[in-house]
Protein backbone atom coordinates (compact mmCIF):
# COMPACT_ATOMS: atom_id res chain seq x y z
CA UNK A 1 0.00 0.00 0.00
CA UNK A 2 2.82 2.70 0.95
CA UNK A 3 4.74 2.14 -2.23
CA UNK A 4 1.63 3.38 -4.05
CA UNK A 5 1.76 0.89 -6.88
CA UNK A 6 -1.37 0.22 -7.60
CA UNK A 7 -4.84 2.62 -7.36
CA UNK A 8 -7.05 0.05 -5.47
CA UNK A 9 -5.51 -2.96 -3.38
CA UNK A 10 -8.06 -6.39 -2.87
CA UNK A 11 -6.88 -8.68 -0.82
CA UNK A 12 -8.35 -12.33 -0.59
CA UNK A 13 -8.16 -13.82 2.88
CA UNK A 14 -9.58 -17.24 3.76
CA UNK A 15 -8.68 -17.27 7.58
CA UNK A 16 -10.84 -15.77 10.04
CA UNK A 17 -8.25 -15.00 12.38
CA UNK A 18 -6.55 -13.51 9.87
CA UNK A 19 -9.27 -11.34 8.21
CA UNK A 20 -9.90 -9.98 11.82
CA UNK A 21 -6.24 -9.02 11.94
CA UNK A 22 -6.28 -7.15 8.36
CA UNK A 23 -9.58 -5.40 9.29
CA UNK A 24 -7.58 -3.60 12.32
CA UNK A 25 -4.92 -2.09 9.51
CA UNK A 26 -5.32 0.92 9.08
CA UNK A 27 -4.07 0.07 5.55
CA UNK A 28 -6.17 1.61 2.30
CA UNK A 29 -7.32 -1.66 0.70
CA UNK A 30 -10.81 -3.92 0.36
CA UNK A 31 -10.67 -7.21 1.89
CA UNK A 32 -12.53 -10.14 0.34
CA UNK A 33 -13.95 -13.28 1.57
CA UNK A 34 -14.74 -14.99 -1.80
CA UNK A 35 -13.44 -15.61 -5.33
CA UNK A 36 -15.89 -14.15 -7.51
CA UNK A 37 -17.18 -10.74 -8.67
CA UNK A 38 -14.14 -8.58 -7.56
CA UNK A 39 -11.50 -10.38 -8.97
CA UNK A 40 -13.55 -9.14 -12.43
CA UNK A 41 -12.35 -5.45 -11.20
CA UNK A 42 -8.80 -6.56 -11.09
CA UNK A 43 -6.06 -5.78 -13.60
CA UNK A 44 -3.17 -7.54 -11.61
CA UNK A 45 -3.35 -10.79 -9.14
CA UNK A 46 -0.38 -11.86 -7.19
CA UNK A 47 -0.63 -15.33 -5.80
CA UNK A 48 0.61 -15.97 -2.54
CA UNK A 49 -0.55 -19.84 -1.31
CA UNK A 50 0.71 -22.92 -1.30
CA UNK A 51 0.82 -24.94 -4.42
CA UNK A 52 -2.01 -26.86 -4.18
CA UNK A 53 -4.28 -23.70 -3.92
CA UNK A 54 -3.29 -22.79 -7.48
CA UNK A 55 -6.04 -24.65 -9.35
CA UNK A 56 -8.98 -23.21 -7.33
CA UNK A 57 -8.22 -19.70 -7.82
CA UNK A 58 -7.05 -20.05 -11.50
CA UNK A 59 -10.26 -21.48 -11.94
CA UNK A 60 -12.29 -18.73 -10.12
CA UNK A 61 -10.01 -16.30 -12.41
CA UNK A 62 -11.01 -18.16 -15.56
CA UNK A 63 -14.80 -17.76 -14.36
CA UNK A 64 -14.51 -14.05 -12.91
CA UNK A 65 -11.31 -11.80 -14.72
CA UNK A 66 -11.16 -9.59 -17.59
CA UNK A 67 -9.84 -10.45 -20.41
CA UNK A 68 -5.64 -10.40 -20.37
CA UNK A 69 -5.55 -10.11 -16.72
CA UNK A 70 -2.08 -10.37 -15.98
CA UNK A 71 -1.39 -12.99 -13.09
CA UNK A 72 2.24 -13.76 -11.20
CA UNK A 73 2.95 -15.64 -8.60
CA UNK A 74 4.97 -16.10 -5.83
CA UNK A 75 5.53 -20.06 -5.54
CA UNK A 76 9.20 -21.73 -4.77
CA UNK A 77 8.59 -25.11 -7.07
CA UNK A 78 7.76 -23.87 -11.04
CA UNK A 79 7.83 -26.69 -13.27
CA UNK A 80 4.96 -29.09 -12.54
CA UNK A 81 3.21 -26.16 -11.45
CA UNK A 82 3.24 -24.14 -14.79
CA UNK A 83 2.57 -27.38 -16.60
CA UNK A 84 -0.74 -28.63 -14.58
CA UNK A 85 -2.24 -24.89 -14.92
CA UNK A 86 -1.34 -24.45 -18.62
CA UNK A 87 -3.79 -27.11 -18.51
CA UNK A 88 -6.66 -25.39 -17.00
CA UNK A 89 -5.87 -22.11 -17.44
CA UNK A 90 -7.91 -19.55 -19.46
CA UNK A 91 -5.75 -18.99 -22.73
CA UNK A 92 -6.02 -15.29 -22.64
CA UNK A 93 -5.03 -15.16 -19.27
CA UNK A 94 -1.36 -13.89 -18.90
CA UNK A 95 0.39 -15.73 -16.20
CA UNK A 96 4.17 -15.04 -15.66
CA UNK A 97 5.79 -16.75 -12.40
CA UNK A 98 7.92 -15.42 -9.81
CA UNK A 99 9.77 -16.42 -6.97
CA UNK A 100 10.72 -13.78 -4.63
CA UNK A 101 13.49 -15.14 -2.60
CA UNK A 102 12.56 -13.29 0.60
CA UNK A 103 10.48 -13.96 4.13
CA UNK A 104 10.88 -16.13 7.03
CA UNK A 105 9.82 -19.29 8.73
CA UNK A 106 6.53 -17.15 10.43
CA UNK A 107 3.66 -16.24 8.54
CA UNK A 108 0.26 -14.25 8.79
CA UNK A 109 -0.70 -10.39 8.51
CA UNK A 110 1.00 -9.73 11.91
CA UNK A 111 4.49 -10.63 10.58
CA UNK A 112 4.11 -8.39 7.10
CA UNK A 113 7.11 -6.30 6.43
CA UNK A 114 6.84 -3.08 4.40
CA UNK A 115 10.76 -3.66 3.48
CA UNK A 116 10.58 -7.98 3.14
CA UNK A 117 11.73 -7.42 -0.63
CA UNK A 118 14.09 -4.86 -0.33
CA UNK A 119 17.51 -5.85 -1.81
CA UNK A 120 16.38 -9.14 -2.50
CA UNK A 121 16.47 -11.38 -5.67
CA UNK A 122 12.99 -12.12 -7.28
CA UNK A 123 13.76 -14.54 -10.01
CA UNK A 124 11.08 -14.21 -12.79
CA UNK A 125 10.20 -17.53 -15.16
CA UNK A 126 10.49 -17.16 -18.91
CA UNK A 127 8.35 -19.23 -20.59
CA UNK A 128 7.71 -19.98 -24.16
CA UNK A 129 5.02 -17.99 -24.98
CA UNK A 130 5.60 -15.12 -22.51
CA UNK A 131 5.34 -11.59 -24.17
CA UNK A 132 7.93 -9.06 -23.62
CA UNK A 133 5.43 -6.55 -22.48
CA UNK A 134 4.01 -8.79 -20.24
CA UNK A 135 7.37 -9.55 -18.83
CA UNK A 136 8.73 -5.87 -18.33
CA UNK A 137 5.28 -5.10 -16.12
CA UNK A 138 6.30 -7.99 -13.71
CA UNK A 139 10.27 -7.27 -13.49
CA UNK A 140 9.07 -3.77 -13.21
CA UNK A 141 6.59 -4.69 -10.26
CA UNK A 142 9.14 -6.09 -8.10
CA UNK A 143 12.09 -3.84 -8.74
CA UNK A 144 9.44 -1.15 -7.17
CA UNK A 145 8.91 -3.85 -4.29
CA UNK A 146 13.04 -3.12 -4.01
CA UNK A 147 13.65 -6.21 -5.31
CA UNK A 148 16.87 -7.27 -7.42
CA UNK A 149 15.16 -9.24 -10.65
CA UNK A 150 16.42 -12.68 -12.78
CA UNK A 151 15.36 -14.14 -14.59
CA UNK A 152 15.59 -18.50 -15.74
CA UNK A 153 13.32 -21.12 -16.97
CA UNK A 154 11.23 -23.11 -14.67
CA UNK A 155 14.01 -26.18 -14.91
CA UNK A 156 16.87 -24.52 -13.69
CA UNK A 157 14.73 -22.45 -11.33
CA UNK A 158 13.57 -25.92 -9.48
CA UNK A 159 17.30 -27.41 -9.64
CA UNK A 160 18.52 -24.53 -7.91
CA UNK A 161 16.42 -24.21 -5.30
CA UNK A 162 16.18 -28.03 -4.33
CA UNK A 163 19.40 -27.66 -3.01
CA UNK A 164 19.63 -24.04 -1.61
CA UNK A 165 16.22 -23.99 -0.29
CA UNK A 166 14.18 -26.72 -0.40
CA UNK A 167 16.82 -29.57 0.79
CA UNK A 168 17.67 -26.94 4.11
CA UNK A 169 14.27 -26.87 5.05
CA UNK A 170 14.05 -31.17 4.77
CA UNK A 171 17.22 -31.18 6.58
CA UNK A 172 15.78 -29.26 9.40
CA UNK A 173 12.56 -30.96 9.83
CA UNK A 174 14.65 -34.34 9.77
CA UNK A 175 16.86 -33.06 12.58
CA UNK A 176 13.99 -32.14 14.38
CA UNK A 177 12.23 -35.37 13.75
CA UNK A 178 15.79 -36.86 15.07
CA UNK A 179 15.85 -35.02 18.24
CA UNK A 180 12.51 -36.25 19.31
CA UNK A 181 13.64 -39.57 17.98
CA UNK A 182 16.69 -39.49 20.31
CA UNK A 183 14.72 -38.20 23.29
CA UNK A 184 12.74 -41.14 23.11
CA UNK A 185 15.39 -43.51 23.34
CA UNK A 186 17.08 -42.08 25.86
CA UNK A 187 14.15 -41.33 28.29
CA UNK A 188 15.91 -37.72 28.73
CA UNK A 189 14.24 -34.34 27.23
CA UNK A 190 17.53 -33.23 25.37
CA UNK A 191 15.57 -30.36 24.00
CA UNK A 192 15.57 -28.27 26.90
CA UNK A 193 19.29 -27.26 26.07
CA UNK A 194 18.58 -27.07 22.08
CA UNK A 195 19.65 -23.00 23.08
CA UNK A 196 22.69 -23.12 20.94
CA UNK A 197 22.88 -25.35 17.56
CA UNK A 198 19.65 -27.31 17.38
CA UNK A 199 17.62 -24.22 17.96
CA UNK A 200 18.99 -22.16 15.62
CA UNK A 201 19.77 -24.87 12.65
CA UNK A 202 16.27 -25.77 12.82
CA UNK A 203 14.52 -22.25 12.86
CA UNK A 204 13.05 -22.85 9.48
CA UNK A 205 11.11 -26.15 10.47
CA UNK A 206 8.64 -23.22 12.07
CA UNK A 207 7.70 -22.86 8.37
CA UNK A 208 4.01 -23.31 7.29
CA UNK A 209 3.83 -27.16 6.96
CA UNK A 210 1.26 -26.84 3.75
CA UNK A 211 3.45 -24.87 1.73
CA UNK A 212 6.73 -26.73 2.38
CA UNK A 213 4.70 -30.44 1.91
CA UNK A 214 3.19 -28.61 -1.45
CA UNK A 215 6.71 -27.73 -2.53
CA UNK A 216 8.43 -31.08 -1.55
CA UNK A 217 5.78 -32.97 -3.43
CA UNK A 218 6.05 -30.70 -6.81
CA UNK A 219 10.16 -30.24 -6.92
CA UNK A 220 10.10 -34.25 -6.44
CA UNK A 221 12.52 -35.29 -8.60
CA UNK A 222 14.70 -32.54 -8.41
CA UNK A 223 14.23 -33.75 -4.55
CA UNK A 224 14.79 -37.28 -4.42
CA UNK A 225 18.50 -36.32 -6.28
CA UNK A 226 19.82 -33.74 -3.70
CA UNK A 227 18.52 -36.07 -0.92
CA UNK A 228 20.73 -39.20 -2.60
CA UNK A 229 23.68 -36.40 -2.48
CA UNK A 230 23.53 -35.53 0.71
CA UNK A 231 23.10 -39.36 2.23
CA UNK A 232 26.17 -40.08 0.00
CA UNK A 233 28.10 -36.96 1.46
CA UNK A 234 26.82 -37.86 4.62
CA UNK A 235 27.97 -41.41 4.64
CA UNK A 236 31.42 -40.40 3.78
CA UNK A 237 31.32 -37.93 7.29
CA UNK A 238 30.51 -40.96 9.05
CA UNK A 239 33.36 -42.99 7.76
CA UNK A 240 35.66 -39.85 8.57
CA UNK A 241 34.78 -39.99 12.28
CA UNK A 242 34.45 -43.65 12.90
CA UNK A 243 38.00 -43.96 11.32
CA UNK A 244 39.41 -40.81 12.28
CA UNK A 245 41.10 -40.08 9.34
CA UNK A 246 43.30 -37.09 8.90
CA UNK A 247 41.47 -35.46 6.20
CA UNK A 248 38.56 -34.20 8.30
CA UNK A 249 40.00 -31.19 9.43
CA UNK A 250 40.94 -30.29 5.87
CA UNK A 251 37.56 -31.11 4.60
CA UNK A 252 36.01 -29.07 7.23
CA UNK A 253 38.31 -25.70 6.63
CA UNK A 254 37.81 -25.98 2.92
CA UNK A 255 33.76 -26.06 3.83
CA UNK A 256 34.18 -23.26 6.14
CA UNK A 257 35.49 -21.36 3.07
CA UNK A 258 32.51 -21.70 0.91
CA UNK A 259 30.31 -20.83 4.20
CA UNK A 260 32.46 -17.55 3.87
CA UNK A 261 31.87 -16.73 0.19
CA UNK A 262 27.73 -17.46 0.67
CA UNK A 263 28.07 -15.09 3.08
Amino acid sequence: CKKKIAKKIFVFEKSKKSQRTLKRFKLKFELIEKMDEKISECDFIVICTPLSEYEKIFLACNKYSKKNILITDVGSAKKNTITKIKRIKRKDIKWISSHPIAGSEVSGPLNGNENLFLNKWSVIIKQKNSQNKEMKKILKFWKLLGSRTVTMDAVQHDKIFAITSHLPHLIAYNLMLTATNFKILNKDNVLRFSAGGLRDFSRIAASNEIMWRDIFFNNKSNMLKVIDLFIKNLKIFKQDIKLNRKNLETKLKNLKKVRQKIV
